[in-house]
């Protein structure tokens, strides 16, 4: 079984969803935790729900996009812990006011937005955690099956999408000499507060979307709980020799 004892751990975009499950799974498997994320009343509960059951937990909010403050959440989880051991980068976003919208309707302001929260803050991210870290380190970054093909109405989202696997692959190029392994995972459709969000806008604009689940080898959706057992599989060492790869954890959406 997977363990992260005794292992340091930073997860971006912990207040819910899949990054939340993922802190409790890692907590569960023995890891000290510095959680972050821009919503600071959820994640202040979510850190108090992992101090009552014994995990050892700071909470920090941070907003990825300014990179000061990313250099400073690291800096101090360091200072804290002594190292940083491994990092889950987990905080994104899929639009702005609206998720779905056509290539000639997106505005400046969307593309530049999600490419700024879901792309340069992953880059931020990785660029303050490598800077740490030393062999043995694994970081693990959120991508999605919208990574993996061409997406209508989302194509901002998948874009920067996309781009987490390139920094992801040359992250892992450049640190596997140190001992230091890169991977993502891609997740399919998940019940979390932003597939609850697509739903409802798809449901309303009638697009099908609102049936996606139907179609996988798996039909149903799947449950942060489940993709989370397969980021502490990858920040663990038993994926010692595995880096630079791409996870599809989706119920055989891309099968």
């Amino acid at each position: 079984m997977s363990t992260l004892k005794d292992k340091v751990v930073a997860i971006t975009g912990a207040a819910s969803g899949i990054g939340r499950a993922v802190a409790h799974e890692s907590a569960l498997h023995g890891a000290s935790l510095a959680l972050a994320d821009i919503q600071g009343p959820a994640l202040k509960q979510v850190a108090q729900d992992l101090r009552s059951q014994g995990a050892q937990v700071t909470a920090t909010v941070v907003d990825v996009v300014d990179s000061d403050c990313v250099d400073d959440w690291i800096r101090s989880t360091v200072d804290t812990y002594g190292r940083l051991d491994g990092a889950v980068n987990m905080a994104g976003i899929e639009g702005d006011d609206k998720i779905f919208r056509n290539f000639t309707d997106t505005e400046n302001s969307t593309w530049d937005k999600i490419i700024q929260v879901n792309l340069t803050g992953m880059f931020y991210c990785l660029r303050a955690q490598l800077r740490v870290m030393k062999q043995g380190a694994a970081i693990v970054n959120a991508a999605s099956t919208a990574a993996l093909s061409g997406r209508a109405g989302v194509m901002a989202y998948s874009v920067s999408k996309h781009g987490v696997l390139g920094l992801t692959r040359c992250a892992a190029r450049e640190s596997g000499s140190r001992g230091i392994r890169v991977n993502a995972v891609a997740p399919g459709p998940v019940q979390t507060p932003l597939m609850d969000r697509i739903l409802q806008e798809a449901g309303k604009k009638d697009i099908p979307a609102m049936e996606m689940h139907r179609s996988l080898a798996i039909p149903r959706l799947g449950t942060p709980e489940e993709l989370a057992k397969t980021f502490v599989f990858l920040l663990s060492d038993d994926s010692s020799w595995t880096t630079g790869s791409v996870y599809t954890v989706d119920g055989g959406a891309m099968c």
